[in-house]
């Protein structure tokens, strides 16, 4: 799909039937117009790439912008071929998609009704939720990544949890997690004991938009302090004061300076 012009342009029996506004009027061969048209496209998918953080991140912009460009070149050549490449691209994405990640993980999903009551179970634990929603590919990338950092510090007093805001739409509204595509709130981490919010991944702005972060492994486990607290989170057991837990999260909260008699979770919250 994503070399479709290509192909056709440059196959023989097929691009002697497509106009060409070459001067030697090689139909074979790409026009100036043409030419300026995939530069673009990669001048794009560079700039689009700059924030990816996976392979296939960086794969998916390559044929999403692709395909756009085939749109236009296709339209450009004519009308029909524009329409009929576009009706296969729908197709393609509805009949074809992306594949969700199946691998190894200890991440809890929550629905509507479990959330809020597991969250509030125990003061003492720690929890790091995903908001997430299938239909985002930023979700679908980084789900290995969260697994992976639920395998890896996934204990007793620090666990991992999911939750499809595109499903239980309640839930993104009581946690203020905008699900629209313009917001680009997805996905959104948030640091929680006893359910109450510490920290949340990416920040939002006064319009409501979230501030570019970017959800690689390193920069989770640096902002959300993640070694500490697990060192911390697997001594613990049954027998221990809730108070030595609430300590936890002293660290992230010193990220916004606060004065000494300042309620921390109030604050954090308020911004």
């Amino acid at each position: 799909m994503s070399l479709a012009f290509v192909i056709v342009r440059s196959c023989p029996g097929l691009c002697e039937h497509l106009p060409s506004q070459r001067e030697d009027a090689n139909s074979c061969a790409f026009d100036w117009r043409e030419v300026e048209i995939l530069m673009f496209l990669s001048a794009i998918v560079m700039m689009k790439n700059r924030r990816a953080i996976t392979l296939e991140q960086h794969i998916g912009n390559i044929f999403l912008f692709s395909k756009v460009a085939n749109v236009v070149l296709f339209f450009r050549v004519d009308l029909r071929l524009g329409l009929l490449y576009l009706t296969l691209c729908v197709v393609f994405l509805i009949t074809c998609k992306p594949p969700l990640y199946m691998g190894p993980e200890y991440i809890k999903y929550f629905s509507d009704s479990t959330i809020d009551e597991e969250l509030q179970r125990d003061g003492r634990v720690t929890w790091i939720v995903e908001f997430y929603a299938n239909w985002s590919p930023d979700c679908q990338s980084f789900a290995p990544i969260f697994a992976d950092l639920s395998l890896k510090y996934n204990c007793v007093g620090l666990k991992f949890g999911k939750v499809d805001i595109g499903q239980y739409g309640a839930v993104a509204e009581r946690y203020k997690v905008n699900a629209s595509p313009l917001c680009k709130q997805l996905p959104s981490l948030l640091l929680l004991q006893g359910g109450r919010e510490l920290l949340r991944r990416p920040l939002v702005d006064n319009k409501g938009r979230a501030i570019g972060w970017n959800f690689t492994e390193e920069n989770i486990i640096r902002e959300f302090n993640l070694n500490e607290i697990f060192q911390r989170c697997k001594k613990f057991n049954k027998g221990e004061k809730p108070e030595e837990l609430t300590l936890l999260q002293e660290t992230p909260e010193e990220e916004q300076p606060i004065g000494p008699h300042e309620e921390e979770p109030e604050s954090k919250k308020d911004k």
